[in-house]
């Protein structure tokens, strides 16, 4: 659900008390740690976190008219949706936040980038912040470069999976040479050519 508020502070009265309470806190959260090059603004029709462009030029690969998304913060029809844009295709960052969030038995509702929660008892709200702390704004940049195939500015993660897909091999199993059943007959030849010759030397 895209919401049409122009600023953040119109996007938070819009809310439910509920749904306010949540994003809010949240919002609180991550904001003790940002990278201060980053600005925050209403993106994509949601709270957002970016690199403006005065600092990342090129914007986000996807429309760079956007500038580069850091985070994002949505209340959507049945949850709030927090998007951590660094766990996507990033298996270290990515982990260490599943296993965090997951201490002590809470319930982890993710997708690639987007975690969806209904009410602020699942969110461990120190967690939230140390991701954020983990990720600085040179780090974050680093890592979205590196996903960025430098001939097409496309991801290059999927392109990549895609090329070694279609070029990809078979498993060609080893035939393995089975010896020739022993039949009874064949079995017997020896003994009978031994006791022919145990005959003829009596």
């Amino acid at each position: 659900m895209q919401s049409k508020a122009t600023t953040v502070a119109d996007y938070l009265k819009s809310l439910p008390t509920d749904r306010r309470a949540i994003v809010e806190a949240i919002r609180s959260a991550m904001k003790k740690h940002l990278p201060k090059e980053l600005e925050e603004g209403m993106n994509y029709g949601m709270i957002g976190w970016y690199v403006p462009h005065r600092i990342y030029p090129n914007g986000y690969h996807c429309n760079p008219k956007q500038p580069l998304p850091y985070a994002g913060l949505a209340s959507q029809k049945n949850y709030v949706s927090l998007y951590l844009m660094w766990t996507y295709e990033n298996s270290d960052a990515e982990k260490w936040l599943r296993a965090e969030w997951t201490k002590g038995g809470r319930k982890l509702d993710m997708g690639k980038c987007c975690i969806r929660v209904k009410s602020l008892d699942e969110v461990p709200l120190d967690v939230v912040a140390e991701a954020v702390k983990r990720m600085p704004y040179e780090t974050f940049v680093s890592w979205y470069q590196s996903c960025l195939d430098p001939r097409t500015g496309k991801a290059k993660s999927m392109r990549e999976k895609a090329a070694a897909k279609a070029t990809a091999k078979p498993a060609v199993k080893k035939a393995v040479k089975k010896a020739p059943a022993t039949t009874k007959s064949a079995a017997a030849e020896p003994a009978k050519a031994k006791k022919a010759a145990a005959k003829k030397a009596k």
